[in-house]
């Protein structure tokens, strides 16, 4: 797998490990160690992945990544130091597909790279759902989500999670499942961010806490799919 990235770091000891790894297995790697350059690099010469860290001399990682949302539709992983389980929640929230944290192994950084890669990527033979008269359509061939005729921009995990439901209506998914089968690998505590994943889902759907429409919460158990499709 080849492509580029952006790595936003300030440490100069973890940016030479990590590029000496990515670079090793084929990536090309841009560095910046400051947030107003990254923006700027982004803006310029967008990179098929964003590594960022959250701590930078400059501006807050956080605010870089709700830029970065807005300027296109970029995979980001959050590299950080901020390790608590309401901190890695907070970044999914802000839309990161990924989040790691230091210290890493850089084995572990290439193989979790080439996973989001992988989800981002447009499948050659995927399928296209529709459900509710066409009220939500999810095209894997094109990558792409519409709801009540708007396109609805979801980050590469939210689109994974969505159509591993979707393809599946009947099924109650654990946390475990989904993390499996939209992550393609597993490890102890991510389940947790399985709900801030749905959450970050159902408001780009407009679909009601309290009485969803498509992401229905199976309290004890985990999610399934609510919508009806078309024939």
């Amino acid at each position: 797998m080849t492509g580029s990235i952006l790595l936003v770091e300030d440490d100069i000891r973890i940016a030479e490990i990590a590029i000496a790894y990515l670079e090793r297995a084929g990536f090309k790697v841009m560095h910046v160690a400051n947030g107003r350059a990254a923006i700027e690099r982004i803006a310029t010469d967008p990179p098929s992945l964003v590594l960022l860290d959250l701590m930078l001399p400059d501006l807050s990682g956080e605010a870089i990544c709700r830029e970065l949302k807005e300027i296109a539709d970029i995979p980001v992983v959050i590299v950080s130091s901020k390790a608590s389980e309401e901190e890695r929640l907070a970044g999914f929230a802000l839309g990161a597909d990924d989040y790691i944290v230091k210290p890493f192994s850089p084995r572990e950084l290439v193989a979790r790279v080439q996973a989001v890669l992988k989800r981002a990527g447009v499948s050659e033979n995927g399928m296209r759902l529709s459900f509710n008269a066409g009220e939500l359509i999810i095209d894997d061939r094109s990558h792409t989500v519409t709801c009540r005729g708007a396109a609805i921009r979801l980050t590469a995990v939210e689109f994974k999670i969505l159509l591993v439901l979707a393809a599946t209506p009947a099924k109650t998914f654990t946390r475990e499942e989904l993390v499996d089968k939209a992550m393609g690998y597993h490890f102890d505590g991510y389940e947790r961010n399985i709900d801030s994943h749905i959450k970050n889902i159902r408001q780009k759907l407009g679909d009601s806490t309290k009485a969803p429409m498509f992401l229905i919460t199976m309290y004890g158990l985990g999610y399934r799919f609510g919508g009806v499709r078309d024939v």
